[in-house]
Formats: structure tokens, C-alpha cells, sequence
């Protein structure tokens, strides 16, 4: 098994038990698990490569990954009412997973196109929807509204691979580097709470007031 494809089932299977995580929060079903585990662990690679116009997407060319989101979904299933604190093991799984695709993601995009930039596009791209897919389904706060970090490290991963893949640093190493900063980064955040400047003017109105000022100037 390569490098790349170890990394791709990881981030497959770390993401699924997100999702199934966020099954149990909601208390569905087996079924539900599995959708969940699903959507989340193979939403990010198959929005990678619909973007770089690779079709059939990946789990469509070897259905193992489909096999692993589901031995996820109901490992989970049966074993969730045994951990306690079920949002911060998401919230950690999250970031392992968001690490290893942040330099999947842009491996697949540096070796399609060539550009640097293409490849820390589709780092953070793999590394981010499955998991803005998975708030979306669960009708939880997305991951993209927290204050901590989140994007930023996994264009910082993506970054730190490309940056040493172009530096002909080898395939092992620039991994190493791009997982390593991604989850420092996203770990740190999680912990340390570390946050961006965020904006600070007075925020726009609200879409029923600005409606109301509108009918006022008609």
C-alpha cells in the first residue's frame, strides 16, 4: 500500500467515524449511521475529484473505501453509548482527518495540474467538506462558524507538502511536514482556542430590517 493511498483511507475512515459520531448525537438509526459515516467520509475526495474532472470518482473506481465508511458506521453504532464525551472525540477525530487530507487532497491536485496553487486549493477542499457536509446534515453549527482555526490549517498543511514536494524534499517527508502543521495548527486551535482576527465594524443589518428600510425608500 502507497504513502497516498494509506493517507486516503485514514482520512476516509477518521471522517466516517465523525459522521456516525454525529449519527449518535441525533440518535438515528443503523441506516442513519451509515449515511452519515458515508457522505462524510467520502464528501470531501469526490467534491476533489469532480473538480479536477477525475471520473468515475474514486469510491466508484474501488468500492473498498464505500466498505470502510460502512465497518465504520457500525463499529460506531454499537459502541457509541460507550464513550462520554462524544463532541470533543469528533472534534479531535475531525482534526486527524483534516490533516492527513489536507496533503491528500493536494497531492492528487499537484500530480493532476501541475500548480502549486490547484494543489493547496484542493488540500483544504478535501480536507473541509466532509466535514461542513456533515454539520449540514446533522443541523448543527457548522465547523466553518467556530472562532478556532479550521480552514486555515488545512491550507497550511497543504501548503507545507506542496511547498516541500516542490522543493524536492521526497514524498515521506513532505507528508510528514504538511500533516504535521495542519494538525498543530488545528490541535492548538481545539485546545488553545487560537482564533484569527475577526471582524469588528458593526455588523450589517438583518435581511427583515434591511427589507423594511427598503419598502420605506419606495
Amino acid at each position: 500500500m502507497t504513502l497516498m493511498m494509506m493517507l486516503d483511507y485514514v482520512g476516509v475512515a477518521l471522517f466516517a467515524a465523525t459522521g456516525a459520531l454525529a449519527a449518535s448525537r441525533k440518535q438515528l438509526d443503523l441506516i442513519g449511521f451509515l449515511f452519515f459515516a458515508a457522505a462524510t467520509g467520502l464528501g470531501g475526495g469526490t467534491l476533489r475529484d469532480l473538480v479536477l474532472g477525475r471520473t468515475p470518482v474514486f469510491w466508484v473506481l474501488d468500492p473498498t473505501y464505500i466498505l470502510v465508511a460502512t465497518m465504520v458506521g457500525v463499529i460506531v453504532f454499537f459502541t457509541a453509548h460507550r464513550i462520554e464525551w462524544r463532541y470533543r472525540l469528533l472534534i479531535w477525530l475531525d482534526a486527524i482527518g483534516l490533516a492527513a487530507y489536507s496533503v491528500l487532497g493536494a497531492a492528487k491536485g499537484f500530480d493532476a495540474t501541475g500548480s502549486a496553487t490547484i494543489a493547496i486549493v484542493t488540500g483544504a477542499m478535501t480536507a473541509t467538506f466532509g466535514g461542513i457536509l456533515r454539520d449540514l446534515l446533522a443541523n448543527e453549527a457548522s465547523v466553518l462558524l467556530r472562532p478556532e482555526i479550521y480552514i486555515t490549517s488545512a491550507l497550511a498543511g497543504a501548503a507545507g507538502y506542496t511547498a516541500a514536494y516542490s522543493l524536492e524534499f521526497g514524498l515521506w517527508t513532505s507528508s510528514a511536514l504538511g500533516v504535521s502543521i495542519a494538525f498543530a495548527l488545528r490541535g492548538g486551535a481545539i485546545h488553545y482556542g487560537w482564533t484569527l482576527p475577526r471582524y469588528r465594524p458593526r455588523p450589517g443589518r438583518d435581511a427583515e430590517e434591511a427589507l423594511r428600510g427598503k419598502k420605506r425608500e419606495d
